[in-house]
């Protein structure tokens, strides 16, 4: 059964953005502008996205 993956992009650059979402960013592994990164579709990860849509491009996609 394949898994969801999210690719996660960061498009906001973090200076003068709120510390508490700077940190939600860090944490989902976004320290540069333009840099994705992949997590695992949970309700978690969904929860960190919802803090934060500003800031990140997120896209779906199938995998294996």
């Amino acid at each position: 059964m394949p898994s969801k993956k999210l690719r996660i992009t960061l498009t906001k650059s973090l200076i003068g953005l709120n510390p508490k979402h700077v940190k939600t960013l860090e944490a989902l592994g976004l320290r540069k502008i333009r840099r994705t990164v992949r997590h695992d579709d949970n309700p978690t990860i969904r929860g960190m996205l919802a803090k934060v849509p500003y800031a990140v491009q997120v896209e779906e996609e199938e995998s294996a």
